[in-house]
């Protein structure tokens, strides 16, 4: 079941946002954008009450369990960071807004976006980590929750290795700009 609800949420996301941007830019009615674009957190919402009601229910906890608290922590650090994306896209597409804004090229402006990519990668794996908690403590049961502390200690490797990119940028900065110029 919580399967079904991570690929419903993630399907209802994309078609919120998509409706809400078509609303806003498409057809002129910004209170029905408002209204689509503000109800994408309540997905959330929805996955996180369906997972409790699954373990809740006697579910023996598995990666699908670890997978919605990484969900949520996914979307609650990159979910307006995505819609804020999007809306700067669809805008320059179909409105003549301006050109979305751009990471920077290289230099060390490029290493601070990297290292803030990677801190929000943390920031959502620590969420995740928090409702898995959250959920261990709620069954009460650590024979049925085992899996969630694997989860866990598996999802570590996600910061781990994406601080390779930040370090990469830092260690390796790529020129910018004229010949000469660090872009510092």
């Amino acid at each position: 079941m919580v399967l079904a609800v991570i690929i419903g949420c993630e399907i209802g996301f994309w078609i919120l946002l998509g409706l809400g941007l078509a609303s806003r830019y498409l057809w002129g009615m910004r209170r029905l954008s408002t209204a689509l674009l503000l109800a994408v957190p309540l997905l959330d919402v929805v996955l996180l009450i369906a997972s409790v009601i699954d373990m809740r229910g006697g579910a023996q906890a598995d990666w699908r369990h670890g997978l919605a608290a990484a969900y949520i922590g996914y979307s609650i650090v990159f979910g307006h960071r995505t819609i804020t994306w999007a809306d700067a896209k669809f805008a320059h597409r179909f409105a003549g807004g301006p050109e979305p804004w751009r990471p920077p090229p290289g230099g060390m402006a490029r290493a601070r976006y990297e290292w803030g990519i990677w801190l929000r990668i943390v920031l959502a794996y620590g969420i995740a980590c928090a409702l898995l908690f959250g959920l261990i403590l709620i069954v009460g049961d650590p024979s049925r929750t085992t899996a969630l502390i694997a989860f866990m200690a598996g999802a570590l490797k996600i910061p781990l290795i994406a601080v390779l990119w930040p370090l990469s940028y830092t260690l390796f900065p790529k020129k910018v700009g004229v010949a000469g110029d660090s872009g510092d």
